[in-house]
């Protein structure tokens, strides 16, 4: 449960001294405790008590009421666009009564567009969730109901359903897992030319990998708007097992098996035309007109999409498994719960944030149960249960640059910073994990029982 403001006040971390913004930059709680419990013993829940906690009626999806959302979202969308075309309208109305001069004009006309573009932004970002609900089947009982949603609004913000959908189940079914896990892998101290953590000085570390703030924000700013389609074009910080070359877009990636080969065909088609349309309207109005209603909102929306995404298993507290210490309780449970942008991210992205790790523990609940789902398994998850009330933007921050780096070797690894150092540790030692992390992962909710968790998970093997 989130902590009342009171608590937060006084438990919350401060982050730089930013004057009058400093509210925006603080460490909550939430994360202060964790970093607290510096050493880390990994969890033996079962999926089947995290299921069991959970009321039946929860599993039940409704084809009408997910229509609903997203014809409520989509009229949402629609109206941020007819806002748009109105725009100079609006100037001309406002300004002509109070004899505005063509400086306060122009101030005027920027500041509406800029309304225009953060709410349609949202409301790109909340058609790539709703999509990315339908690849889950996770909005109707009806496969092709979920199809064709799916294929709609994620074909509109320019990405392939059914290719992104194999590999985002991909990424479900490992979540975590060093060896499976399909984006965001985190580089280790040998892809970074580090000297080995016993010899490695402070002027290694600022020699090879310290960055400058700019630098660092520059960096991040490609990463926020352009890094989901360089993933998807050339895998860029995909599992590395896979050759140059892999894309999304190829039929014959090593992302895919041969049974989906009609299927990314079919989502590079939906591609196509999607940008055959673009030209169209570009050709019947202007560049300038499709840039601003549709390209400036699609670029930020992308920024939204990497920022929730990434903050949901990218965290200095949160670890990172090797194949024989990986269950698929654990690779869910790496996983932040986090309110971002608040009422915002609950009514215009679903939630995709607020109830990520019941979602990764159940992935075909529909969004509108979760909230429940996350009140129910609470109990059963106990301290292992990861939520983060930390102001997202500042999270964010400190995830990209506390982020740099994990150990080529060990069992269960957490984030490096620039100076080589890890805010927890695990607890090889720790009398629960005596057995050794291979024993004790077959004897938990692991290896010798991964099918059947995939199932309570509702996780098909395509």
């Amino acid at each position: 449960m989130a902590p009342d403001a009171n608590a937060q006040a006084k438990a919350a971390q401060p982050g730089p001294n930013l004057g009058p913004l400093s509210w925006l930059v603080y460490d909550a709680p939430e994360y202060q405790e964790r970093k607290n419990r510096s050493r880390f013993v990994p969890p033996s829940i079962s999926i089947k008590d995290v299921h069991a906690a959970v009321p039946r009626r929860l599993f039940e999806k409704s084809t009408a009421r997910s229509v609903f959302y997203v014809g409520r979202h989509l009229a949402f969308s629609v109206l941020f666009y007819v806002f748009a075309t109105r725009t100079e309208r609006i100037v001309a109305d406002v300004c002509a009564p109070l004899h505005c001069g063509p400086s306060s004009r122009s101030v005027f006309s920027w500041a509406l567009w800029a309304l225009y573009w953060f709410w349609q932004s949202v409301a790109f970002a909340g058609m790539w969730t709703l999509g990315h609900e339908c690849g889950h089947d996770a909005l109707s009982q009806y496969a092709w109901v979920n199809v064709v949603l799916g294929m709609g609004l994620h074909t509109w913000v320019l990405t392939p359903y059914f290719a992104w959908r194999v590999t985002h189940r991909s990424h479900h079914k490992g979540a975590n897992n060093l060896a499976r896990d399909e984006t965001y892998h985190p580089f280790t101290r040998k892809d970074l030319k580090l000297p080995d953590a016993s010899v490695a000085t402070p002027m290694d570390y600022k020699e090879i990998i310290e960055e400058t703030p700019l630098f660092t924000l520059f960096k991040m700013v490609i990463r926020q708007f352009l890094g989901f389609q360089l993933y998807l074009i050339h895998n860029r910080k995909g599992n590395p097992k896979y050759p140059p070359g892999t894309s999304h877009y190829k039929p014959s990636s090593k992302l895919f098996k041969p049974h989906d080969c009609t299927s990314i065909i079919v989502s590079d088609v939906a591609i196509g035309c999607m940008l055959l349309f673009l030209v169209g309207w570009s050709y019947r109005t202007s560049f300038h007109n499709v840039w601003s209603l549709y390209f400036v909102p699609w670029l930020w929306a992308h920024n939204w999409i990497v920022m929730f995404t990434y903050l949901q298993h990218s965290d200095p507290t949160v670890p990172y498994y090797r194949e024989k210490s990986w269950t698929f309780a654990r690779g869910a449970l790496a996983t932040v719960d986090r309110p971002v942008f608040g009422w915002i991210g609950r009514f215009f992205w679903h939630g995709i944030a607020h109830d990520h790790v019941a979602h990764h523990f159940f992935v075909t609940i529909p969004f509108y149960n979760l909230p429940e789902v996350t009140k129910a398994i609470k109990p059963v998850l106990g301290e292992y249960y990861c939520y983060d009330s930390t102001p997202a933007l500042y999270a964010l921050w400190r995830s990209f640059t506390q982020c740099t780096f994990i150990e080529p070797e060990g069992d269960v690894l957490f984030f490096k910073n620039q100076r080589g150092e890890a805010v927890r540790e695990y607890a090889a030692d720790a009398p629960s994990d005596t057995a050794g992390a291979g024993d004790a992962a077959a004897k938990l909710s692991g290896k010798g029982t991964e099918e059947e968790d995939l199932k309570f998970a509702g996780i098909r093997d395509d």
